[in-house]
């Protein structure tokens, strides 16, 4: 089997779906570093519209704000990649779709785009329930854009069914 293939991370999407379904929730992403790549699991599940709304995809500043509602002092202060601004997509996405829970992923696949104290690599992962808690992971993960953004959504719904466990 290559790596980073979709059907890995078939089981862990299955594992959510479950832990969604038994809560009555549905889940919405807002992806920016893993371009949609997160949705597009949850949809390869026959049925996934049970317990999924959708996504938003918001690689540029102007639609994390426009569309996300995530503050321009946030990201003037915090940057693009930061827990704030993932925390604050994670909310944005949850207010204004009508789910209960919302993933938000921002960091930086590169190869391109590192700065001093953000390399390649740097991800942020935060996941908001509605009415409940919200937490958010960092991470430095290594390898090429590919390897990066795969270990982005593994990490991301891994982190959603943690966060759901402890509901």
């Amino acid at each position: 089997m290559q790596p980073y293939q979709d059907s890995q991370l078939i089981p862990l999407v299955k594992r959510l779906a479950d832990s969604l379904i038994r809560h009555h929730y549905k889940l919405v992403t807002n992806e920016s570093c893993t371009g949609g790549w997160l949705a597009k699991c949850c949809t390869e599940i026959s049925g996934s519209s049970q317990w999924f709304n959708g996504g938003l995809i918001c690689y540029d500043n102007t639609l994390k704000q426009r569309w996300s509602g995530v503050p321009e002092t946030t990201l003037s202060q915090h940057g693009a990649v930061s827990s704030a601004t993932a925390i604050a997509m994670a909310h944005g996405v949850l207010n204004n779709s009508g789910a209960d829970v919302a993933i938000a992923t921002t960091g930086i696949a590169g190869p391109t785009g590192a700065t001093d104290d953000k390399p390649v690599g740097t991800v942020f992962i935060a996941v908001a329930i509605n009415q409940g808690k919200t937490v958010t992971k960092s991470h430095l993960f290594q390898g090429d854009r590919i390897a990066v953004r795969y270990q982005t959504v593994e990490q991301a719904l891994q982190l959603a069914m943690k966060t759901l466990e402890q509901q």
